[in-house]
């Protein structure tokens, strides 16, 4: 199992490749994601760590500031990223505003979820500033339709490529002599995860499902499906709070 430095050295090399101008896009998205499957795998391996070594992980809860404009669509994009990473997210609302998401889960998906976010939302943000609906579906389509459906398709993107990559490392980790299988540990933490957060916060009420209105859908999946799944270069990190 690579240790942390190791990892994340390797997934700064892929990132580096990724970036370098004089490749083909193709070969950009296969650089971005097997980095995606490294940290994947990182996971992977952190979860058999705590099967192994009952005090080596622990159910937690960490709450994450969510700030306006578009704060219910980047608590979207937190949502799809714990979800796949096996953990359950809580909306603190104010109105017609987010203004935290409470994220439960093991310690070890917690960081991972946090690093993910800290990043991919600098992504979107970044980009969010530049696009505009060129071609206009809706009459008098205004900018803020616009960008929360990008919001959406971006956030889409994102949860399809990080299911897509922790499905994969479960199934592709090689088990060892006298160890269980990592789908069978994956399956086990899921289900703890949902008991804990079943017993603390089952009696709340899921929200309704949103209608959005806006064309950028499509060019925020594409945007998606191109960001990079980097957690290098974040040091700042929350500290979780024990679950009471």
């Amino acid at each position: 199992m690579p240790d942390h430095d190791t990892l994340l050295a390797r997934v700064r090399k892929l990132l580096a490749k990724a970036e370098d101008p004089a490749v083909t896009e193709a070969e950009a998205e296969s650089y971005n994601t097997k980095a995606a499957e490294l940290i994947a795998r990182y996971g992977i391996d952190q979860a058999l760590l705590a099967a192994s070594v009952a005090t080596a992980d622990e159910i937690t809860q960490v709450l994450i500031p969510i700030d306006n404009p578009y704060s219910r669509d980047k608590a979207g994009l937190l949502t799809n990223i714990a979800h796949p990473l096996r953990c359950r997210a809580l909306l603190h609302r104010l109105g017609q505003s987010v203004t935290g998401v409470t994220v439960f889960g093991f310690r070890s998906d917690l960081e991972r979820v946090e690093l993910l976010y800290t990043s991919l939302l600098l992504q979107a943000t970044t980009q969010l500033t530049r696009v505009r609906p060129e071609n206009r579906v809706f009459a008098g389509e205004s900018l803020a339709a616009y960008r929360r459906t990008w919001l959406h398709g971006f956030s889409g993107a994102v949860y399809e490529r990080l299911r897509n990559s922790e499905d994969t490392a479960a199934r592709t980790h090689t088990a060892t002599a006298g160890h269980r299988s990592a789908e069978l540990v994956i399956q086990d933490r899921t289900t703890m995860v949902k008991q804990a957060y079943d017993e603390r916060y089952g009696d709340l009420r899921s929200a309704p499902p949103r209608r959005l209105s806006g064309s950028g859908y499509l060019d925020g999946h594409s945007a998606g499906e191109r960001a990079n799944l980097n957690t290098t270069g974040i040091t700042g990190r929350r500290r979780a709070l024990p679950v009471r």
